[in-house]
């Protein structure tokens, strides 16, 4: 199970989303603990780590915002202090070998330690949607990758039937179809996925996405460089960068309008909605020369600061469960 990316990305060249649709069923929401199991029979359980997004390393640096989010939430965030951050980048999926010359969405989290011992998480992909709308169906879709025990192979049928059921899972298969993986960590844009409100000191409410645009601006590698570059290229990368000075993503934050969704991270906001910069993320130390400082951060993205307030996204909402039990696994096999 090594060194391959999940096994319904090698349908996304070819997924035919006209198949006729199978008799559909109803679903109860999963309990997280059934998703983090579902997660370990991909590839194995591996001691210590996170069960999604096992890959990956630290960085550290601040962040400074702008005057104009300030305007629009109270979030000391966007006091425009200097604000310290906690960052990884990793590589999605629970193989912690995993080459990064697949197509696999990767991330990027970042904790910022506010004035006053807040803290204000943020995690992200490079996607700009997700591939599932309700956990059930994030479930079902883990669920499909599962090899057969016996042969050690997904049965491709059921991945097919998953595209055929799920209309929504066509905005992200559609982005990865089309994205090879990026040159460098520092090389791409990182997006919220799900929406957020922010509110301002007036508790005047506004819902908003957001990303981080690289100062570096996006490249991706080519269809050549994804059969000969080193599997892990994008950890060599990101060091070697930061050895030249530091690195910037400009915060962006897009302003929703009415009949915007706010509960589906499947579906993208128009492209036409107003945006502001929000500020500018600046990582100074990475890999080694931040060791450790992030590996035992629950990057639980429902961990918001006064001024900024969660949606009613399922997904958004069941990402503290599954974190939370990813997490308390984790630290249980350190201790150990």
């Amino acid at each position: 199970m090594r060194n391959r990316a999940f096994p319904i990305l090698a349908l996304l060249a070819s997924a035919s989303f006209g198949l006729p649709p199978a008799e559909a069923w109803a679903q109860e929401e999963p309990s997280a603990d059934a998703v983090i199991a579902t997660f370990e029979k991909l590839s194995g359980v591996h001691a210590g780590l996170r069960r999604n997004h096992a890959k990956g390393l630290c960085a550290s640096g601040s962040f400074q915002a702008g005057a104009d989010a300030g305007a629009l939430s109270a979030s000391t965030l966007f006091s425009g202090q200097s604000v310290p951050v906690t960052a990884r980048f990793s590589v999605s999926g629970p193989d912690p070998a995993v080459a990064d010359t697949l197509k696999n969405p990767i991330g990027m989290a970042l904790q910022f330690q506010l004035p006053g011992g807040e803290l204000q998480n943020m995690t992200m992909i490079q996607v700009p949607v997700f591939l599932a709308a309700k956990p059930a169906d994030f479930l079902e879709l883990l669920q499909a990758q599962v090899p057969d025990p016996a042969t050690g192979k997904t049965d491709p049928e059921k991945l097919k039937t998953y595209v055929a059921n799920h209309p929504e899972f066509k905005n992200f298969a559609g982005w990865m179809a089309t994205h090879n993986p990026p040159a460098s960590y520092a090389e791409t844009a990182f997006y919220s996925v799900h929406a957020f409100k922010f509110v301002d000191s007036g508790k005047k409410a506004q819902w908003v996405k957001w990303r981080f645009e690289p100062r570096d601006g996006e490249k991706f590698i080519s269809d050549e460089e994804m059969t000969t570059l080193p599997k892990d290229f994008l950890a060599a990368r990101l060091s070697e960068r930061a050895q030249k000075g530091p690195i910037l993503w400009d915060m962006v934050v897009v302003l929703g309008e009415k009949d915007d969704p706010i509960d589906n991270p499947t579906i993208p906001w128009p492209a036409n909605r107003r945006e502001i910069k929000a500020g500018t993320l600046t990582l100074t130390k990475v890999g080694e020369d931040a060791a450790g400082q992030c590996e035992d951060i629950n990057y639980d993205p429902n961990l918001v600061s006064a001024g900024i307030e969660t949606s009613p996204d399922p997904i958004l909402a069941f990402r503290s469960s599954a974190y939370a039990v990813s997490y308390g696994k984790r630290l249980d096999e350190k201790a150990k």
